[in-house]
């Protein structure tokens, strides 16, 4: 998709309806900002850092998006605040780049973590029909077996999806059911297989073991396969989001962010504070309650649908 006239139609239209909320928070306050200055001086910066910051942009990344900007108009004598925006556009495209362009090969173990809320069987069975979508065979893991029902919601994704699901009885051991998904995996030649976890709370450490222990497993039995480790994030929790990710990060090593209800928070800024702050990639982004609503992040689309 080239430029905006082709991408109003499917996931883009919909990131630009998802991002309604942030962009009254944030970037109207931005236009405001403009319009109200017009010349650019010290007030004008200061009231850009305060919009950032309580979009949840952080502390740390404003005061580096500002600082940089200053020294651009500085540099390049820019007088008029209206070529601001477009300067905070760009900004905002370069901290959010990935280094890489990501792509699952087969065979793929994805082990899907998070803490108890954020949407993560829910972002699992949008990631299994994202994959069927592409002709791929997927199989889940039903590895939270703790929390009721939780195996029986999977397996609703499931059907909706038409993928299989390996679980075992409520209260089983997770780690035996990953090994299972994993032997079931190699012997029909899945080409993702997608892993549930118990949702948990960051600071509860035997829970944390025990995902290195997942981990642990899925390194030994299935050498030959491509191992992601995403990490799903809910940005209406904002800065507490960083939190838990530095403390998953420790524990199992997070290989990609996965941001959800975004649609839901008016505080946008967040994914830039969440990439900025550790340096993870981002890779999807869902922005609605159906099953097609969960999307590979583009970050030029994202900043593009922001700032509609």
């Amino acid at each position: 998709m080239d430029n905006k006239s082709d991408r109003k139609s499917g996931f883009f239209s919909r990131l630009i309806k998802g991002l309604d909320k942030a962009r009254q928070g944030f970037t109207h306050r931005v236009d405001e900002l403009i319009k109200y200055y017009r010349e650019i001086d010290d007030d004008f910066f200061d009231e850009l850092e305060e919009i950032l910051i309580t979009a949840d942009v952080g502390v740390n990344t404003t005061i580096e998006i500002v600082d940089e900007l200053r020294d651009l108009v500085k540099e390049k004598k820019i007088g008029d605040a209206e070529k601001i925006k477009s300067l905070l556009k760009e900004k905002i495209i370069s901290i959010l780049a990935n280094e890489d362009d990501f792509e699952l090969n087969s065979p793929a173990v994805m082990l899907v973590v998070g803490v108890n809320g954020v949407g993560k069987t829910t972002t699992i069975g949008k990631l299994s029909a994202l994959y069927k979508g592409q002709d791929k065979s997927v199989l889940m893991a039903a590895g939270d077996t703790f929390r009721a029902a939780a195996t029986e919601q999977l397996q609703i994704w499931g059907d909706r999806a038409k993928v299989p699901v390996v679980s075992q009885k409520e209260g089983s051991d997770p780690a035996a059911v990953i090994f299972d998904a994993i032997q079931a995996a190699k012997s029909r030649n899945i080409d993702i297989l997608i892993c549930d976890t118990a949702g948990r709370l960051h600071s509860k450490k035997n829970l944390m073991n025990e995902l290195g222990k997942i981990k642990r497993i899925i390194d030994r039995e299935y050498t030959t396969a491509q191992k992601e480790v995403f990490l799903v994030l809910d940005a209406t929790t904002g800065q507490n989001a960083i939190t838990q990710a530095k403390l998953f990060q420790e524990a199992v090593g997070v290989t990609g962010i996965i941001l959800t209800k975004l649609d839901g928070t008016a505080k946008g800024g967040i994914i830039v504070a969440i990439k900025s702050e550790l340096d993870v990639p981002i890779r999807f982004i869902g922005v609605g309650e159906q099953i097609d609503d969960l999307q590979p992040f583009n970050p030029q689309d994202f900043v593009d649908a922001l700032f509609e």
